[in-house]
Parts: C-alpha cells; sequence; structure tokens
C-alpha cells in the first residue's frame, strides 16, 4: 500500500554566523490515510522542523514530503496547522474566524447558504455553536483553541497538523479537548500529526507514536504502534496493563536518550512493550 504522507530522507540546515546547523538528519516516516502520528522527544529534536516542512512552511535542505503522489513545495489549505497558540482575528467574531477561511478556501466553489452551512457545522462539531457570535476576548483559552480546531478542520485538509495544540491549557480543559478531538477524528477519519510532550496524551490519542533522538542531527530513534481499541476511555486506560506498558515504553525511551543518547537511539523498537518496573521509569523520567 502506497503512503498517504511519505517523508522520505529529511534533511534540515539553518545557516548560523558559525556555518550551518543541522537540525534533522535523514528522517524517513510513511503515514497511511486516517493515521494519528504523534511526535515527542526531548526540546530541540526537531519536531516542530518536521511538521513545519510537512505544512511547507519551510523546504528541507535534502530529501521531500509527498502527500498523495505530490511533492509538498509550499503552504496549501490541505495541511491545515493548529498551533499552541490559537492566532485568532480578535477583531472578528468565533464565526467570522472560521468564516473567513471558509471563503477563502472554498471561493467560487460554495454558495453563502453554503458557507454559512459550513461554518455552523464546524462549529457544532467543535461543540462551540453556542459561542459564535462572541470574540476572542470573551472566550477561555480552551474556547479559543476550539475555534482554531473548528477553522482548521472546516478547510477540509488532507492533513491536519497540530503543534502542542494543547500545551498552554489547564489539565481538565486539556482533557476535554483531547476527548473532543477523538470525537471528531473518528468522525472524520482525519489524517493527523501532532507534536506533544504529553506521554498520557500520545498514548491516548495516537495510532503510532513517533519517537525523536536529541539534536543536533535528530532523526527517528522509534516508532512505537499503539494497538489499543477506540473508542477510548481515558479512565478506563488508566488500569489497562497495555496502556501502561506503551506509556513505560516512550517515558523509557526519553529517559534513555537524556542519560544515554546512543543507547536510546541503538535500541530495537519492541513489537510489544515491556511493562517491566512502570514505577521506575516514571521516577527517573
Amino acid at each position: 500500500m502506497n503512503p498517504y504522507v511519505d517523508l522520505s530522507q529529511l534533511t534540515m540546515d539553518f545557516p548560523t554566523p558559525k556555518g550551518p546547523f543541522r537540525a534533522l538528519e535523514k528522517v524517513n516516516l510513511k503515514i497511511q490515510k486516517g493515521e494519528f502520528i504523534s511526535l515527542i522527544g526531548h526540546s530541540g529534536c526537531g519536531k516542530s522542523t518536521v511538521l513545519n516542512i510537512i505544512a511547507g512552511l519551510y523546504q528541507a535542505t535534502q530529501g521531500a514530503v509527498v502527500l498523495e503522489g505530490k511533492e509538498v513545495t509550499d503552504p496549501g489549505p490541505e495541511r491545515a496547522v493548529v498551533f499552541q497558540n490559537h492566532s485568532l482575528f480578535p477583531w472578528l467574531t468565533a464565526y467570522e474566524n472560521i468564516e473567513i477561511a471558509v471563503k477563502q478556501v472554498f471561493k467560487g466553489k460554495k454558495s453563502k447558504a453554503e458557507i454559512k452551512q459550513w461554518v455552523e457545522h464546524n462549529l457544532a462539531l467543535a461543540h462551540m455553536s453556542h459561542a459564535a457570535h462572541k470574540y476572542p476576548s470573551e472566550l477561555s483559552g480552551g474556547m479559543k483553541q476550539r475555534i482554531g480546531i473548528a477553522r482548521a478542520l472546516a478547510m477540509e485538509p488532507k492533513v491536519l497538523l497540530m503543534d502542542e495544540p494543547f500545551g498552554a491549557l489547564d489539565a481538565l480543559t486539556r482533557a476535554h479537548l483531547q476527548d473532543s478531538l477523538m470525537e471528531i477524528q473518528t468522525e472524520l477519519n482525519n489524517t493527523v500529526v501532532m507534536i506533544t510532550h504529553d506521554v498520557d496524551e500520545a498514548v491516548l490519542l495516537s495510532d503510532r507514536i513517533v519517537m525523536m533522538t536529541n539534536g543536533p542531527a535528530a532523526t527517528i530513534g522509534e516508532v512505537l504502534d499503539i494497538n489499543l481499541e477506540r473508542p477510548r476511555d481515558r479512565l478506563t486506560l488508566a488500569s489497562d496493563a497495555q496502556y501502561n506498558a506503551y506509556r513505560a515504553a516512550v517515558l523509557r525511551f526519553l529517559h534513555q536518550k537524556q542519560s544515554n543518547p546512543a543507547l536510546a537511539q541503538s535500541r530495537p523498537s519492541p513489537d510489544r512493550p515491556s511493562a517491566e518496573n512502570p514505577e521506575a521509569v516514571d521516577e527517573a523520567a
């Protein structure tokens, strides 16, 4: 089966006064349609660089990103990005923030009535219909992020790119948005690539977790398949042995990457991670 998104030999150099800085080294990843992929690793490991190359915001020094057989060379509406900062226009209402994106993407393709219906549909999808006519200053952080997600979804992207979308939120709001994202992804079968520093979030949401080695010249250290039934319930999974084994495997990689980078990079990906002594891993991480 041909991959939906194919990252091939991605290498990225940034110019500095002392010469090129190699941020990424030969990153290879094949993503299937409808997959939820999480990128995780220590700060400075190149996660955002990978995301920005997929988005077309950066051009790789070497290698390429191919989406449905076509090389990505610049930004496009088929790849919507949700950042940690909601990036809403403060002078527009929630409805208008979504409408402006819809008009841009579907200009000449949807009638005025169809645009209105589509904006309202995406507001409902994000559980924000009640706040359609409120301005960003009248919304909480979680509500703003819901609007940002609704705006991205309204563009009907082939790939939804998320850069720590819940990182600035409190734990309860974060949990609610994670649940909403799982509902939306189940309904729409979006292909999602998300950056996170939260191990529990990665295991809860993902089909695969891509663990990055430390920079410079960061690359993929391990890819962990998450074989948990969907829909997923966080309370049930909290006591699930397999869930905790996956969690321990990610924590182990991150800890070993910090204390012994060569060891973490050389370890083979386990077919089934071990839950051996996960408490010790938690403490160390």
